[in-house]
Order: structure tokens, then sequence, then C-alpha cells
């Protein structure tokens, strides 16, 4: 895995230059909700159409079973997916120190935490639509945009970060969005499991398969990606030795991910035991490297009751994807005061 620490993406890396020299490309891209046409990209900078044309053609490893499969889990557990992103993933990903590096250095994620957390919702709301590697193709544009974020990252890290040591490898590295990917797909599958709620070894497999299409939409080398669930515990078991360890890079992004926690869920029964549910799903070796504790031993089944409460309250019994989005637009144009978009930057001429 080593060498997957000094690889990014060529592929979008290689238009962050174009994208910085002429913002206007920033700003189109921004605009769009599916890809233009090849016909009407002819005028367009080379590394730019290059970047379009990897998405004109599906991989040719799709299996359309697999993606219903996964689509029609999210479509009845799509709460409890998005809590498991938030009370698992995110935190688990902390817990690799050299990837936390990446993240402190951008202050959204700790001054801005409740729209960088929309923001990630919405990315998944995105992967998960209806559809999507089938017959709607809206989400591809959701997987760019990410990709030239996590782009700009590695280009504006390695060439404005004085303080940044080598030996972390580069920012968001191929490791790193592995990593991140298994944190997205099967630590949710996991901490369904903590729950008692694990829904099969074909559920499971299937989400894998989506993350693979995911992943290689997003610029990751799938030929690491495992497509069984064998596989799925070597890998991050691999990972996580590799790469679990303490830094306060993460301790400063778990604490500020509790605050938000505390500060906005409106449940007081489930921010009460904010630290303990987070510290339950991600391991007593992640939790350490954190330095967060289970303050309060509860029953398993008891996770899984606190979040369906909570859920219960927000959007009723059995919501489905669409009502769940519809829900989420609704609360973000409240936090917020406008509707959550995912946006690549757009650099002001100097």
């Amino acid at each position: 895995m080593e060498p997957l620490r000094s690889q990014g993406d060529p592929l979008a890396d290689a238009l962050i230059p174009v994208l910085i020299d002429a913002p206007e490309w920033a700003i189109l891209i921004n605009s769009w909700s599916v890809f233009p046409n090849n016909n009407d990209i002819m005028d367009f900078p080379k590394e730019l159409i290059r970047f379009i044309e990897f998405y004109s053609e599906a991989p040719d490893f799709i299996e359309n079973e697999k993606v219903k499969i996964s689509q029609d889990f999210f479509n009845k557990e799509g709460n409890m997916y998005l809590a498991m992103l938030g009370f698992y993933s995110l935190p688990f990903c902390y817990a690799f120190g050299d990837g936390a590096q990446v993240l402190i250095r951008s202050k959204r994620i700790t001054d801005e935490v409740g729209l960088r957390l929309s923001e990630t919702a919405l990315f998944l709301l995105d992967a998960y639509r209806p559809g999507t590697f089938l017959s709607d193709g809206q989400a591809l544009i959701t997987f760019a945009k990410v990709r030239l974020i996590h782009a700009y990252s590695r280009y504006f890290v390695k060439k404005y970060a004085t303080d940044w040591n080598n030996e972390w490898g580069i920012p968001i590295n191929q490791e790193d969005m592995i990593g991140t990917n298994s944190a997205f797909s099967l630590m949710v599958m996991r901490g369904m499991e903590k729950m008692g709620r694990f829904p099969g070894k074909v559920t499971l497999e299937a989400v894998l398969h989506y993350w693979k299409i995911i992943g290689y939409y997003m610029g990751i080398n799938i030929g690491y990606w495992p497509d069984t669930s064998k596989e799925s515990f070597e890998l991050e078991k691999i990972i996580r030795k590799r790469q679990l360890k303490e830094s306060e890079a993460g301790k400063v992004l778990i604490g500020s991910l509790i605050k938000y926690y505390k500060d906005s869920i409106p449940d007081k029964n489930l921010t009460s035991y904010i630290e303990t549910i987070i510290a339950y799903f991600i391991g007593k070796e992640a939790s350490s490297a954190l330095g967060i504790n289970e303050e309060f031993q509860l029953p398993k089944a008891l996770y899984g009751l606190m979040l369906d409460l909570s859920f219960y309250r927000q959007s009723g019994k059995n919501p489905s994807y669409n009502k769940i989005r519809s829900l989420f637009i609704a609360k973000s144009k409240i936090d917020f005061g406008k509707e959550v978009q995912l946006h690549i930057p757009v650099m002001k001429r100097s």
C-alpha cells in the first residue's frame, strides 16, 4: 500500500491549474447538472475535454442487480445510512492520523462543521439517487465535482502548506481515498451490525460493488477495491494497521464534530450520549487515538433505538429516498438560508 501514498489523481490534478488560471471554466462546471455533449466541448481546454470524456462511457464491470440491491437498501435505510456516516464513518476517518492532516488544514471542517456535514450528506444523497448508474446520470456531475475538490486540496496544500510533512504522503492520496471509500461502505454495514441490524452478505457485497463504481468515477484505483466481504475485511484491516494513529489533528476534528452535534441536534436524549455513541461505533482503538470514551455502558439495541426515535420525530416512520431528500433540502434552507450545493472553488483573478 505504501506506493499509493504518493499517488493522486492525474486526470483531475492536470485540470486544476487550468481552472485557477481561467476561473470562468470553474464557474461553467458549477452550472452543470449533467455533462455537455462531446460536440459542445470542442473549444474547451484539452485538460477539461479529457476530464469530460472520461465520464462519457460507463465502466464495463457494472452489475445492474447489485446496483438495484444497494439503491433499494438506501431507500429503506437512508436515514440510518446517513447516521452511520456522521457517527461512525467520519469519526473513524479522523482516527487515521496522516489522512487527518489534510482535513485539519481546511478551516471549513472546523469553522463550518454543519455546512461541511451537509455537503457530505448531499454527496451521499446524490450518489444514491434512484436510477444512478442505470438510467440517471446526474450523480456523475457530483462525483466529478468532489473529485476536483480533492484535486484542489492536493494543489493548495502542496503549494502553500509550508508545514506539510512528506512522511504523511501527498494530500488525499490513493490509500486515503480507498480508506474513505471503505468508511462510507463497509463501515456503514459494520455499524448496522453493531446495532443488530446487519442486512446480510448479499447486501454488503452489493454496497461494496456500488462504491467500486463510485470509486471509479472519483478517480480511485479500483484495482485495489474488494469485491467480496472477506476481501473488504482484509483491506480495512491492512489500512487500519498502517494508518490508525493518534494525532492532534484527529483530536481537533473529533472535538469540533462532537461540539457541533451537542449544539445542533434537537433531541437532547441523543446529544447526552454523543461521545458514547461515537466511541461505541468506532471501537476502542480508534476512540483511544481520538481521546474519547464510552462514557456510559448502554445495551447494544439501545443505539439503534435512540437513532430510530430521533428520525421518527423528524420524518415519521419508514421514509423513502424522496422524503429524506426533501426534508434534507428544507432543513438546509432553514439552517443556512439557502439550499446546500456542491461547488468547486472559483479563484479570483489576481
